[in-house]
């Protein structure tokens, strides 16, 4: 500041003297007090060299949980019945009449098709005409051997015949069984490949039917993977077209070995109560393999860990201050992250307000169930270590 110049002046110029000497000396007092009072607030203290209190952060806080938590794996798969079998046709002929269509339930014996037996049952008449012949050839020559009329060699010889009449008849009656196609198992027709007057030949194939009872997702998971899965384990599965639910499976089978190309094992899940009566052949299928599962691990919201996964860490209400503290952390799954270390079970941590918190800070904790914007759940306070804050 620039010294005051005074100029000597006499008379009535004394009272303007002193009072231009009294303005300069306030100017100068005012401007030391401001920058006083400046370094003080810059400073972060206040009158007589006191912090003045920081304003209160409001947060929100859940306990330390004692629960189970797991790596999860999604892969897809498509919904397939559990078996299917193709229906072949055990002789050749016209077909006369198709008995069942696609998408048709049948029981197990049901006929699905018929096929032209008029060729069979003729040959099936005369093979019994010739039955009937030798078995009285037969039982002729019983009599003629006990009277000593025939010999040995004669008898055996009627005996053979009989039994070759017998033979054929036989195999002609199993082939006019075949005429009629029926289903060996109870199931879905989902294919029909023939119509009614289709000339077949032996083993034409004509239908394929499913097993719907049991439905089943075969999904390939990876090696690392599938070591830690083991039939019966839950697993969720959810259906493209059901997005909104949620099915219940279980691993039937994991197959004995690995793609030699992708390293991937088949594995393959059924559906049980009701969910395969909704999951259709074809449905496109996400499931949820947990991996590494743990159960008694401490758990906190993901919400709660502050910094990055070298130095992670939380804030713990003490009261009503906000401590950071440091921990170690595990598997992260659903929103919830394990605690290896740093933390006990029932610690108070915040999980709603830590962005910009910092240690020390004194904060107040919301009614449990309220958010940072409402005003009304703000005015509410939970009980953290045995106090009300």
């Amino acid at each position: 500041m620039k010294p005051v110049k005074f100029r000597r002046v006499t008379g009535s110029g004394t009272k303007t003297l002193l009072l231009v000497a009294a303005v300069a000396l306030g100017v100068v007092g005012c401007g030391q007090r401001d920058e006083a009072e400046g370094s003080n607030a810059r400073a972060g203290g206040g009158p007589g060299g006191m912090r003045r209190s920081s304003r209160v952060a409001v947060v929100e806080t859940a306990p330390v949980e004692l629960g189970t938590i797991a790596r999860r794996v999604t892969v897809s798969g498509v919904v397939e019945p559990i078996r299917r079998v193709g229906i072949n046709t055990r002789i050749g002929g016209a077909i006369l009449s198709i008995d069942a269509l696609e998408g048709d339930y049948v029981e197990a014996g049901s006929i699905l098709a018929r096929l032209d037996d008029r060729e069979v049952r003729a040959q099936l008449a005369s093979a019994k005409a010739s039955y009937e012949l030798a078995r009285s050839n037969f039982e002729r020559s019983e009599q003629l051997l006990d009277r000593q009329v025939i010999t040995v060699a004669e008898y055996d010889r009627d005996r053979t015949a009989l039994a070759a009449a017998e033979a054929q008849l036989e195999q002609l009656r199993t082939q006019l069984d075949y005429t009629l196609v029926r289903a060996p198992i109870s199931g879905v027709i989902t294919d029909k490949m023939v119509e009614a007057g289709d000339i077949v030949g032996v083993q034409t194939r004509l239908f394929t039917i499913a097993d719907i009872d049991t439905m089943v997702v075969r999904v390939q998971v990876s090696e690392l993977d599938v070591v830690q899965l083991d039939p019966g384990d839950a697993v969720a599965v959810m259906l493209d077209a059901y997005p909104d639910r949620q099915l219940t499976g279980r691993i039937r089978r994991i197959f004995p070995a690995a793609d030699p190309a992708t390293r991937l094992v088949p594995v393959e899940i059924a559906l049980y109560q009701d969910s395969d009566r909704i999951a259709r052949s074809g449905f496109l299928a996400r499931v949820e393999l947990a991996l590494s599962a743990k159960t008694g691990v401490l758990l906190v919201p993901s919400s709660a860990i502050v910094g990055d996964a070298s130095t992670s860490s939380v804030f713990v209400v003490e009261d009503g201050i906000a401590l950071r503290r440091s921990v170690r952390t595990g598997l992260n799954s659903e929103g919830r992250v394990e605690i290896l270390s740093g933390l006990d079970a029932g610690e108070p941590v915040v999980v709603a307000g830590n962005n910009a918190l910092r240690d020390g800070a004194e904060v107040r904790v919301i009614g449990e169930g309220t958010t940072l914007g409402d005003d009304t759940g703000a005015q509410r306070t939970t009980t953290v270590g045995g106090g009300a804050r």
